[in-house]
């Protein structure tokens, strides 16, 4: 749970909703080509750091250690000092507000919303919002936010040096129904590279949002697409030690929710509490 502050996922993207991950994928000022890089890690090096440190948090549940090594930017995340809590009505008075009115029908379409079309496979991503005994949650504000098909965010620092599609911002909301359920129409991100180690891609992936009642409850996560090959070699998505807990941010495809002609249609159940709970990121990985 991490506390947001912004009102407007539209004006978000850039300087909020986008920051941390762009400022993973960035700091690429020149071509990103592993063979070019001088030094570093290997791919190597880290799959096998990843293999002991499942060994070592066999066990430990669904969330990832914070201490996961090879995911190299932990370690300058680590809080130093313990957390300070914020009175969640002290912060209400001054925060964001927003009504259900405020969001509008056509922010689900990330597609539409500049002059042309944007580039890439166009997707459709659906799903429910459920609580820990499969209730569905009403209301919920999703947000999200994502690469363009070539990799790259638009993000002032994402310098990957993929090209930006003018047609494309890449973050969209939705407020689930009465039946908990959620749909987008987006563009399928693309893999980008980050200087984690030498030759290290992040597979491709949206992230979510939800809002709880209060802008105090906000949770995070990241959805993925089936048979990704880069899975086994990110350590972000392998910092989550339990196999079935990492398969639980895996969309499926769903050939029912295919357009002819037009999209693919993904399936993606996001499950709050409980013992099959979807993995949120967590306070530390804020700092």
């Amino acid at each position: 749970m991490s506390i947001s502050a912004f009102g407007n996922p539209q004006q978000a993207t850039a300087e909020e909703t986008g920051h941390a991950d762009a400022a993973q994928a960035s700091p690429a000022t020149e071509p990103t080509d592993s063979s070019a890089a001088a030094g570093g890690e290997s791919q190597r090096d880290i799959s096998a750091e990843i293999a002991a440190e499942h060994r070592r948090l066999a066990g430990s549940g669904p969330h990832p250690d914070r201490s996961f090594s090879a995911y190299r930017s932990t370690a300058l995340r680590h809080p130093t000092h313990g957390l300070v809590r914020a009175d969640p009505e002290e912060i209400e008075l001054v925060s964001p507000a927003f009504g259900h009115s405020d969001v509008l029908a056509h922010e689900n379409d990330l597609t539409i919303q500049h002059a042309g079309e944007p580039l890439g496979e166009r997707i459709r991503v659906t799903g429910r919002v459920l609580d820990g005994d499969g209730r569905p949650v009403r209301h919920q504000l999703v947000e999200v936010w994502q690469a363009n098909a070539a990799g790259r965010y638009v993000h002032k620092r994402d310098q990957h040096p993929a090209p930006l599609d003018s047609n494309f911002t890449g973050v969209g909301r939705v407020i689930t129904n009465e039946n908990g359920e959620y749909s987008l129409t987006t563009i399928k991100p693309g893999a980008y590279p980050w200087r984690n180690h030498r030759n290290a891609w992040r597979p491709a992936h949206i992230h979510f949002s939800l809002f709880g009642d209060a802008f105090t409850a906000r949770l995070v996560t990241q959805m993925y697409f089936p048979g990704d090959p880069l899975f086994a070699l990110d350590p972000i998505y392998q910092s989550i030690a339990d196999p079935a807990a990492r398969e639980r941010l895996v969309a499926r495809y769903d050939h029912d929710l295919t357009s002819p002609e037009w999209s693919l249609g993904y399936r993606w159940d996001i499950v709050l509490t409980g013992p099959t709970a979807t993995r949120m990121e967590q306070e530390s990985d804020d700092e």
